[in-house]
């Protein structure tokens, strides 16, 4: 979706902390923010979930497909900031929560190695051309949380045993769960490099409770909208 240098857009999120908003213009005159974009529809079932880091959700503009784009984050003075008009975004402590994991998202993501990066692209396009298919391969993928991967011993070893979980909100609405023939199938578009570096275990679909707390800090997240930080 190409965006102009210079675009007028609807409104401002406010990215920063509310004790750095409020606190002195000589001390901390500057505060960040990230303008609001029209997305497709498609888009917005994934962007609270996550699946596209480059955006936000805010429930109060979600009516108009307006999101946080975390590319754009600039930091502008205070004192046109305090001319602006204020609404607020959220109504609730989760929806604020949310937000904060939207932003620590964006800037967590991890930068998977370019040798991963090009076996994975395949699968990760598939992911995202079957996302939004109204098929049983597109229910079960509406139906994850996320993905995670983790390399073992590390993902600097000549030999990388990349362990996969497909962790899942729910099993897929209106059609047979089957997450087994789909879990091979997406794995099977993962090409490997000609040394043949990347070994695959067997991937888990599983619910977020299922994951150890060990696992779950020892992998990365996939996304939809790019595999590594540029």
């Amino acid at each position: 979706m190409a965006t102009p240098v210079l675009d007028q857009v609807r409104g401002m999120v406010m990215l920063s902390q509310t004790c750095d908003v409020i606190g002195s213009c000589h001390a901390r005159p500057f505060v960040e923010v990230a303008p609001l974009v029209e997305v497709p529809e498609p888009w917005m079932e994934g962007i609270p979930r996550l699946k596209r880091p480059a955006f936000a959700f805010v429930p109060a503009t979600s009516a108009a497909r307006l999101v946080a784009d975390l590319d754009r984050c600039m930091t502008v003075e205070k004192a046109p900031v305090a001319r602006w008009t204020r609404i607020h975004g959220w109504g609730s402590n989760e929806e604020l929560r949310a937000f904060s994991q939207s932003l620590a998202r964006k800037r967590s993501r991890f930068a998977f190695p370019d040798g991963f990066v090009a076996a994975a692209s395949g699968l990760q396009a598939h992911m995202v051309a079957r996302h939004n298919r109204q098929t049983d391969e597109g229910a079960h993928l509406r139906a994850l949380r996320e993905t995670r991967v983790r390399a073992a011993p590390s993902w600097d070893a000549r030999q990388v045993w990349l362990n996969w979980w497909f962790v899942k909100d729910d099993d897929p609405q209106h059609v047979p769960a089957d997450w087994p023939a789909h879990l091979d199938r997406w794995l099977d578009l993962f090409e490997q490099d000609e040394g043949g570096r990347f070994r695959l275990d067997a991937p888990i679909a599983c619910r977020l409770e299922d994951v150890t707390a060990r696992d779950y800090v020892d992998s990365d997240r996939l996304g939809l909208d790019r595999l590594s930080v540029t």
